[in-house]
Protein backbone atom coordinates (compact mmCIF):
# COMPACT_ATOMS: atom_id res chain seq x y z
CA UNK A 1 0.00 0.00 0.00
CA UNK A 2 1.03 2.90 -0.85
CA UNK A 3 1.61 6.15 1.35
CA UNK A 4 -0.93 8.42 0.09
CA UNK A 5 -3.76 5.13 0.10
CA UNK A 6 -2.44 4.51 3.92
CA UNK A 7 -2.85 8.27 5.10
CA UNK A 8 -6.13 8.14 3.30
CA UNK A 9 -7.14 4.59 4.84
CA UNK A 10 -6.46 5.97 7.85
CA UNK A 11 -8.08 9.33 7.34
CA UNK A 12 -11.67 7.89 6.63
CA UNK A 13 -11.26 5.26 9.20
CA UNK A 14 -10.91 8.18 11.88
CA UNK A 15 -13.77 10.28 10.39
CA UNK A 16 -15.79 7.23 10.28
CA UNK A 17 -15.39 6.44 13.80
CA UNK A 18 -16.02 9.64 15.65
CA UNK A 19 -19.23 10.19 12.95
CA UNK A 20 -20.82 7.00 13.06
CA UNK A 21 -18.59 4.40 15.23
CA UNK A 22 -18.43 6.08 18.26
CA UNK A 23 -22.39 7.44 18.20
CA UNK A 24 -23.15 3.60 17.71
CA UNK A 25 -20.92 2.09 20.64
CA UNK A 26 -22.19 4.87 22.54
CA UNK A 27 -26.07 3.63 22.22
CA UNK A 28 -24.81 -0.38 23.11
CA UNK A 29 -21.97 0.93 26.10
CA UNK A 30 -23.77 -0.58 29.43
CA UNK A 31 -25.44 1.80 32.24
CA UNK A 32 -22.96 1.83 34.95
CA UNK A 33 -24.14 4.20 37.52
CA UNK A 34 -28.12 3.65 37.59
CA UNK A 35 -30.92 6.38 37.93
CA UNK A 36 -30.16 9.36 40.22
CA UNK A 37 -31.04 9.68 43.73
CA UNK A 38 -33.86 12.64 43.60
CA UNK A 39 -34.62 14.27 47.38
CA UNK A 40 -36.75 17.45 48.76
CA UNK A 41 -34.31 18.91 50.94
CA UNK A 42 -34.33 22.81 49.82
CA UNK A 43 -30.30 24.21 49.98
CA UNK A 44 -29.19 27.62 49.99
CA UNK A 45 -28.42 29.28 46.33
CA UNK A 46 -25.84 31.55 45.03
CA UNK A 47 -27.15 32.27 41.42
CA UNK A 48 -23.65 33.58 39.47
CA UNK A 49 -24.64 35.38 36.31
CA UNK A 50 -21.68 37.20 34.26
CA UNK A 51 -22.74 39.83 31.78
CA UNK A 52 -21.58 42.08 29.44
CA UNK A 53 -23.54 44.73 27.50
CA UNK A 54 -26.40 42.65 28.15
CA UNK A 55 -29.04 45.79 28.70
CA UNK A 56 -31.50 44.15 26.14
CA UNK A 57 -32.07 40.94 27.99
CA UNK A 58 -31.28 41.68 31.92
CA UNK A 59 -34.39 42.51 32.90
CA UNK A 60 -36.72 39.42 30.92
CA UNK A 61 -33.61 37.45 32.41
CA UNK A 62 -34.13 38.45 36.41
CA UNK A 63 -37.65 38.43 36.04
CA UNK A 64 -37.01 34.74 34.87
CA UNK A 65 -34.96 34.19 37.92
CA UNK A 66 -36.84 35.05 40.71
CA UNK A 67 -39.61 33.66 38.89
CA UNK A 68 -38.18 30.62 39.37
CA UNK A 69 -40.12 28.07 41.89
CA UNK A 70 -37.65 28.23 44.55
CA UNK A 71 -37.73 29.87 48.21
CA UNK A 72 -36.71 33.34 47.52
CA UNK A 73 -34.89 33.54 51.04
CA UNK A 74 -32.71 30.99 49.90
CA UNK A 75 -31.65 32.83 46.79
CA UNK A 76 -28.12 34.93 46.76
CA UNK A 77 -28.52 36.50 43.24
CA UNK A 78 -24.95 38.03 42.19
CA UNK A 79 -24.58 40.01 38.69
CA UNK A 80 -21.43 40.54 37.50
CA UNK A 81 -21.08 43.29 35.26
CA UNK A 82 -18.12 42.67 32.86
CA UNK A 83 -16.79 46.14 31.62
CA UNK A 84 -20.31 46.75 30.48
CA UNK A 85 -20.85 50.28 28.27
CA UNK A 86 -24.31 50.15 28.36
CA UNK A 87 -26.97 50.17 31.66
CA UNK A 88 -26.69 46.54 32.38
CA UNK A 89 -25.12 47.33 35.82
CA UNK A 90 -28.18 49.98 36.50
CA UNK A 91 -30.70 47.83 35.66
CA UNK A 92 -29.60 44.78 37.78
CA UNK A 93 -28.86 47.38 40.89
CA UNK A 94 -32.33 48.70 40.48
CA UNK A 95 -33.44 45.23 41.65
CA UNK A 96 -34.37 44.24 45.18
CA UNK A 97 -32.42 41.48 46.46
CA UNK A 98 -29.68 41.55 43.86
CA UNK A 99 -25.90 42.10 44.42
CA UNK A 100 -24.61 43.67 41.18
CA UNK A 101 -20.39 43.68 40.79
CA UNK A 102 -18.75 45.73 37.84
CA UNK A 103 -15.47 44.68 36.76
CA UNK A 104 -13.43 46.11 33.64
CA UNK A 105 -13.29 44.10 30.56
CA UNK A 106 -11.46 40.28 31.20
CA UNK A 107 -13.38 37.68 29.70
CA UNK A 108 -15.53 35.23 31.40
CA UNK A 109 -13.71 33.91 34.38
CA UNK A 110 -12.33 37.45 36.36
CA UNK A 111 -16.36 37.54 36.64
CA UNK A 112 -16.85 34.10 37.79
CA UNK A 113 -14.55 34.09 40.05
CA UNK A 114 -15.46 37.75 41.56
CA UNK A 115 -19.00 35.56 42.22
CA UNK A 116 -17.16 32.78 43.77
CA UNK A 117 -15.55 35.18 46.11
CA UNK A 118 -19.13 36.44 47.08
CA UNK A 119 -20.84 33.12 46.88
CA UNK A 120 -21.92 31.85 50.48
CA UNK A 121 -24.94 29.57 48.87
CA UNK A 122 -24.44 25.87 49.72
CA UNK A 123 -25.20 25.27 45.79
CA UNK A 124 -23.52 27.51 43.33
CA UNK A 125 -25.76 27.90 39.95
CA UNK A 126 -24.65 29.56 36.98
CA UNK A 127 -26.31 30.76 33.96
CA UNK A 128 -25.99 33.39 31.14
CA UNK A 129 -27.73 37.12 30.32
CA UNK A 130 -30.15 35.48 27.33
CA UNK A 131 -31.72 32.38 28.30
CA UNK A 132 -34.94 31.96 30.51
CA UNK A 133 -35.95 29.57 32.79
CA UNK A 134 -39.11 26.77 33.52
CA UNK A 135 -39.96 27.80 36.95
CA UNK A 136 -38.97 24.21 38.44
CA UNK A 137 -35.34 24.44 36.41
CA UNK A 138 -33.42 25.06 39.66
CA UNK A 139 -35.86 23.11 41.99
CA UNK A 140 -34.77 20.02 39.53
CA UNK A 141 -31.25 20.67 39.42
CA UNK A 142 -30.73 21.01 43.37
CA UNK A 143 -32.68 18.41 44.52
CA UNK A 144 -30.17 15.95 42.48
CA UNK A 145 -27.70 17.01 45.59
CA UNK A 146 -29.04 14.87 47.80
CA UNK A 147 -27.44 11.98 46.18
CA UNK A 148 -23.93 11.69 48.09
CA UNK A 149 -22.01 10.98 44.55
CA UNK A 150 -23.31 14.40 42.80
CA UNK A 151 -20.62 17.11 42.60
CA UNK A 152 -22.24 19.06 39.43
CA UNK A 153 -25.54 19.07 37.76
CA UNK A 154 -26.37 20.38 34.15
CA UNK A 155 -29.58 21.19 32.75
CA UNK A 156 -30.83 21.11 29.81
CA UNK A 157 -31.13 23.68 27.10
CA UNK A 158 -34.03 23.97 24.35
CA UNK A 159 -33.41 25.85 21.11
CA UNK A 160 -36.66 27.45 20.01
CA UNK A 161 -37.81 26.70 16.12
CA UNK A 162 -35.45 28.52 13.46
CA UNK A 163 -36.76 30.82 11.12
CA UNK A 164 -34.72 28.99 8.46
CA UNK A 165 -33.13 26.18 7.40
CA UNK A 166 -29.73 26.82 8.33
CA UNK A 167 -30.95 27.57 12.10
CA UNK A 168 -32.58 24.33 12.16
CA UNK A 169 -29.57 22.74 11.41
CA UNK A 170 -27.79 24.15 14.23
CA UNK A 171 -30.68 23.09 16.38
CA UNK A 172 -30.27 19.35 15.46
CA UNK A 173 -26.75 19.54 16.61
CA UNK A 174 -27.31 20.46 19.52
CA UNK A 175 -30.51 17.48 19.79
CA UNK A 176 -27.23 14.89 18.82
CA UNK A 177 -25.19 16.51 21.57
CA UNK A 178 -27.32 16.30 23.89
CA UNK A 179 -28.49 12.75 23.40
CA UNK A 180 -24.83 12.25 23.89
CA UNK A 181 -24.92 13.99 27.05
CA UNK A 182 -27.45 11.64 28.20
CA UNK A 183 -25.20 8.57 27.64
CA UNK A 184 -22.64 10.37 28.89
CA UNK A 185 -24.71 10.60 31.90
CA UNK A 186 -25.83 7.15 32.35
CA UNK A 187 -22.62 5.67 31.62
CA UNK A 188 -20.99 7.89 34.93
CA UNK A 189 -20.96 11.49 34.35
CA UNK A 190 -21.09 14.61 30.88
CA UNK A 191 -18.08 15.56 29.66
CA UNK A 192 -19.12 19.44 30.13
CA UNK A 193 -21.99 21.66 31.52
CA UNK A 194 -24.56 23.16 29.59
CA UNK A 195 -23.15 26.71 30.23
CA UNK A 196 -26.23 28.80 31.10
CA UNK A 197 -28.23 26.15 33.02
CA UNK A 198 -25.40 24.59 35.31
CA UNK A 199 -25.18 23.84 39.05
CA UNK A 200 -22.45 22.43 41.54
CA UNK A 201 -21.56 22.39 45.39
CA UNK A 202 -19.96 25.15 46.58
CA UNK A 203 -17.09 23.63 48.50
CA UNK A 204 -15.61 21.56 45.38
CA UNK A 205 -15.39 25.06 43.01
CA UNK A 206 -12.19 26.69 43.51
CA UNK A 207 -10.87 30.09 41.29
CA UNK A 208 -10.41 29.53 37.59
CA UNK A 209 -7.46 30.91 35.72
CA UNK A 210 -8.10 34.24 34.58
CA UNK A 211 -7.88 33.04 30.69
CA UNK A 212 -10.56 30.42 30.97
CA UNK A 213 -12.54 29.85 28.01
CA UNK A 214 -14.84 26.88 29.10
CA UNK A 215 -15.69 27.57 32.51
CA UNK A 216 -18.50 24.45 32.33
CA UNK A 217 -16.22 22.42 31.57
CA UNK A 218 -13.40 23.56 34.31
CA UNK A 219 -15.59 24.26 37.03
CA UNK A 220 -17.41 20.70 36.96
CA UNK A 221 -14.20 18.47 36.18
CA UNK A 222 -12.86 20.18 39.43
CA UNK A 223 -15.99 18.15 41.26
CA UNK A 224 -15.23 14.86 38.64
CA UNK A 225 -11.56 14.57 39.65
CA UNK A 226 -12.62 14.58 43.24
CA UNK A 227 -14.43 11.63 42.81
CA UNK A 228 -18.29 12.66 42.25
CA UNK A 229 -20.47 12.27 39.28
CA UNK A 230 -21.67 15.13 36.96
CA UNK A 231 -25.25 14.65 36.16
CA UNK A 232 -27.54 15.56 33.36
CA UNK A 233 -31.18 16.92 34.42
CA UNK A 234 -33.00 17.02 31.51
CA UNK A 235 -35.84 18.35 33.55
CA UNK A 236 -34.05 21.48 34.45
CA UNK A 237 -35.15 23.78 31.08
CA UNK A 238 -33.71 26.88 29.84
CA UNK A 239 -34.82 28.04 26.49
CA UNK A 240 -32.94 29.99 23.63
CA UNK A 241 -33.79 31.11 20.49
CA UNK A 242 -32.09 30.15 17.58
CA UNK A 243 -28.91 30.87 16.87
CA UNK A 244 -27.98 31.85 13.21
CA UNK A 245 -24.71 29.85 11.51
CA UNK A 246 -21.92 32.76 11.81
CA UNK A 247 -23.05 32.95 15.26
CA UNK A 248 -22.75 29.31 16.35
CA UNK A 249 -19.06 29.35 14.78
CA UNK A 250 -18.50 32.37 16.64
CA UNK A 251 -18.82 30.48 19.82
CA UNK A 252 -18.44 27.17 18.47
CA UNK A 253 -14.41 28.44 17.80
CA UNK A 254 -14.57 29.68 21.43
CA UNK A 255 -15.53 26.57 22.90
CA UNK A 256 -13.10 24.54 20.69
CA UNK A 257 -10.30 26.45 21.85
CA UNK A 258 -11.00 25.90 25.13
CA UNK A 259 -11.12 22.65 25.08
CA UNK A 260 -7.71 22.32 24.19
CA UNK A 261 -7.65 24.34 27.40
CA UNK A 262 -9.45 21.67 29.83
CA UNK A 263 -6.64 19.42 28.47
CA UNK A 264 -3.98 21.52 29.69
CA UNK A 265 -5.49 21.72 32.88
CA UNK A 266 -6.62 18.55 32.99
CA UNK A 267 -3.90 16.35 31.61
CA UNK A 268 -5.69 13.25 33.40
CA UNK A 269 -8.88 13.06 31.11
CA UNK A 270 -6.60 11.94 28.46
CA UNK A 271 -5.83 8.77 30.27
CA UNK A 272 -7.33 6.12 33.11
CA UNK A 273 -7.08 7.61 35.66
CA UNK A 274 -10.13 9.57 34.01
CA UNK A 275 -13.13 6.84 34.19
CA UNK A 276 -14.72 8.37 31.03
CA UNK A 277 -11.13 7.86 29.57
CA UNK A 278 -12.25 6.55 26.16
CA UNK A 279 -14.92 9.08 26.11
CA UNK A 280 -13.28 11.91 26.27
CA UNK A 281 -10.61 10.91 23.87
CA UNK A 282 -13.88 9.71 21.35
CA UNK A 283 -15.85 12.37 21.91
CA UNK A 284 -13.84 15.60 22.77
CA UNK A 285 -10.44 14.90 22.17
CA UNK A 286 -11.42 13.21 18.22
CA UNK A 287 -13.44 16.58 17.30
CA UNK A 288 -11.01 18.31 17.73
CA UNK A 289 -8.72 16.26 15.36
CA UNK A 290 -11.67 15.53 13.37
CA UNK A 291 -10.61 18.34 10.97
CA UNK A 292 -7.24 17.71 10.28
CA UNK A 293 -8.67 14.06 9.33
CA UNK A 294 -10.76 15.52 6.80
CA UNK A 295 -7.85 17.46 5.01
CA UNK A 296 -5.44 14.52 5.20
CA UNK A 297 -8.29 12.83 3.55
CA UNK A 298 -8.76 15.33 0.92
CA UNK A 299 -5.13 16.06 0.49
CA UNK A 300 -4.05 12.25 0.02
CA UNK A 301 -6.72 11.90 -2.10
CA UNK A 302 -4.92 13.58 -5.31
CA UNK A 303 -1.99 11.53 -4.96
CA UNK A 304 -4.01 8.12 -4.92
CA UNK A 305 -3.47 5.78 -7.80
CA UNK A 306 -6.01 3.16 -9.35
CA UNK A 307 -9.20 3.19 -10.91
CA UNK A 308 -11.22 4.74 -7.50
CA UNK A 309 -8.65 7.37 -7.40
CA UNK A 310 -11.09 10.13 -9.20
CA UNK A 311 -14.37 8.61 -7.52
CA UNK A 312 -12.51 9.50 -4.23
CA UNK A 313 -11.66 12.77 -5.11
CA UNK A 314 -14.68 14.16 -6.94
CA UNK A 315 -17.04 12.76 -3.88
CA UNK A 316 -15.51 15.01 -1.42
CA UNK A 317 -15.17 17.54 -3.59
CA UNK A 318 -19.09 17.23 -4.38
CA UNK A 319 -19.51 17.49 -0.31
CA UNK A 320 -17.90 20.50 -0.22
CA UNK A 321 -19.43 22.20 -3.27
CA UNK A 322 -22.85 21.06 -1.73
CA UNK A 323 -21.94 23.10 1.37
CA UNK A 324 -20.50 26.25 -0.71
CA UNK A 325 -24.05 26.03 -2.96
CA UNK A 326 -25.93 26.81 0.40
CA UNK A 327 -26.35 30.21 0.41
CA UNK A 328 -27.51 30.18 -3.10
CA UNK A 329 -30.45 27.47 -2.63
CA UNK A 330 -33.61 29.22 -2.24
CA UNK A 331 -35.47 28.46 1.42
CA UNK A 332 -38.46 26.05 -0.27
CA UNK A 333 -36.33 24.49 -2.64
CA UNK A 334 -35.97 20.51 -1.18
CA UNK A 335 -32.23 20.78 -1.61
CA UNK A 336 -32.03 23.13 0.96
CA UNK A 337 -32.16 20.58 3.93
CA UNK A 338 -29.21 18.80 2.06
CA UNK A 339 -27.23 21.32 1.49
CA UNK A 340 -27.90 23.04 4.78
CA UNK A 341 -26.64 20.65 7.09
CA UNK A 342 -23.45 19.75 5.08
CA UNK A 343 -22.84 23.44 4.72
CA UNK A 344 -23.33 23.60 9.10
CA UNK A 345 -20.91 20.20 9.22
CA UNK A 346 -18.11 22.19 7.04
CA UNK A 347 -18.54 25.57 9.10
CA UNK A 348 -18.27 23.46 12.68
CA UNK A 349 -15.52 21.73 11.45
CA UNK A 350 -13.92 24.90 10.22
CA UNK A 351 -14.73 26.62 13.69
CA UNK A 352 -12.56 23.27 15.27
CA UNK A 353 -9.74 23.96 12.77
CA UNK A 354 -9.65 27.79 13.77
CA UNK A 355 -10.04 26.59 17.73
CA UNK A 356 -6.58 24.88 17.53
CA UNK A 357 -5.23 28.65 17.14
CA UNK A 358 -5.23 28.84 20.67
CA UNK A 359 -1.84 26.77 20.63
CA UNK A 360 -0.56 30.45 19.21
CA UNK A 361 -2.84 33.13 20.29
CA UNK A 362 -4.36 34.66 23.75
CA UNK A 363 -7.57 33.45 24.71
CA UNK A 364 -8.91 36.95 25.58
CA UNK A 365 -8.94 36.89 21.69
CA UNK A 366 -11.75 34.73 20.98
CA UNK A 367 -14.10 36.80 22.75
CA UNK A 368 -15.62 38.87 20.15
CA UNK A 369 -19.48 39.11 21.20
CA UNK A 370 -20.83 41.82 23.00
CA UNK A 371 -22.45 39.76 25.87
CA UNK A 372 -20.20 37.32 27.69
CA UNK A 373 -21.59 33.83 27.67
CA UNK A 374 -24.05 33.33 25.27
Amino acid sequence: MSAAWLVFVLGVGFVVYVLAGYPLLLLFWPVRRGALTRGTAEKTVSVILPVRNGERWIRAKLDSIFALNYPRELLQVIVISDGSTDATAAIATAYGGVETVTLPPSGKAVPLNAGLSRATGEILFFTDVRQSFHPDALRELVQRFDDPQVGAASGELFIRKGDNTGEESVGLYWRYEKWMRKRHAAIDSVLGATGCIYAMRRELASPLPPDTLNDDMSLPFQAFFQGYRLAFVEEAKAYDVATALDAEFHRKVRTQAGVYQVIGQFPALLGPGNRMWIHFVSHKLARLLLPFALLATLGSSFFLQGPWAAWMVGAQIAGYGLAALDPLVPERNPLKRVTSLTRTFVVLMLAALVGASILFRSSQSFWKRPTVGT
